[in-house]
């Protein structure tokens, strides 16, 4: 019998990821033979990992901090939603060509309203970072209709930068697409999504809770320990608070069904981990 096809995911650090779990899961779900590892990249040689992979004959592979935005600019082909974003999560090898895609906008948008059964259309929603995560959330986002979409990011120049260069996909989905002040939004929101670095830090909320309406949905892109304080913060005022581990399945979902050709049930997958991780 020919050994398992072989994927993994890049990252540093990485010992902490759920992704080989849910691969394996998928793949048993899925009647499909893979083998699915956690791999530790040198912060300073990605390139040198993926290559290597490569040779091993790997398949696929998910990428996390601090490479997304590397492996978009490692990939012989892009999808539209890297070639916009910047950053890629998703490696597809095949024929000694490595194509790239972007799953984490589409697994947050799937969570936000497949798990938390908040419909994007019509809402207002702020983005918190300017960085890869949010940049590779906004054109999933846009696409889902919402009617007005705020950006805010400790550094006013890259949050406008992402409006003007999605501001085409703002015009078609008929949603207002701005920046504001992260410290003074002026407003408040439907929607409210961390993407920023804040949470993997360790450091404060970046903004202030003027911006939660009453039942609000605050979504952290990170899971576990450091999304605690958002979660904490959310919560105390009134919000309801979801953590990034349905973003992670549902957008592990999409790089499987990329790979595979097959799409996992990730709603029962999402079930039995948090089952798993429940205290």
């Amino acid at each position: 019998m020919s050994c398992p096809d072989l994927y993994c995911v890049f990252g540093h650090p990485i010992a902490h990821s759920r992704s080989p779990w849910i691969h394996a899961r998928f793949a048993e779900l899925a009647g499909e033979r893979l083998r699915y590892e956690a791999r530790l990249a040198p912060l300073d040689g990605f390139a040198a990992a993926l290559g290597a992979f490569a040779a091993e004959g790997g398949r696929g592979c998910n990428v996390t901090v601090p490479f997304k935005v590397q492996a978009a600019q490692l990939a012989d082909s892009r999808s539209e939603r890297v070639a916009r974003a910047g950053a890629a999560n998703t490696l597809v090898l095949r024929d000694g060509a490595v194509h790239a895609d972007n799953t984490d906008g589409l697994g947050l948008v799937a969570d936000i309203e497949q798990g938390a059964g908040v419909l994007l259309a019509g809402r207002d929603v702020l983005l918190i970072g300017a960085g890869g995560a949010a940049a590779g959330a906004l054109a999933p986002l846009l696409a889902r209709g919402p009617r007005r979409l705020a950006i805010c990011n400790r550094t006013p120049e890259r949050a406008q930068a992402l409006v003007t260069s999605h501001q085409d996909l703002a015009k078609l989905s008929k949603t207002e697409l701005l920046a504001l002040d992260q410290q003074a939004p002026e407003a408040d929101f439907d929607v409210i999504i961390n993407a920023s670095s804040s949470s993997l830090a360790g450091a404060g909320v970046p903004v202030p809770a003027s911006v939660l309406r009453p039942g609000s949905l605050a979504c952290d892109m990170m899971y576990g320990p450091p999304a605690q304080r958002f979660l904490d913060w959310a919560a105390r005022h009134g919000a309801n608070a979801r953590d990034g581990l349905g973003m992670l399945v549902h957008q592990a979902a999409e790089a499987f069904a990329l790979w595979r050709g097959v799409r996992p049930p990730a709603t029962q997958v999402l079930a039995e981990l948090r089952a798993l991780l429940a205290p």
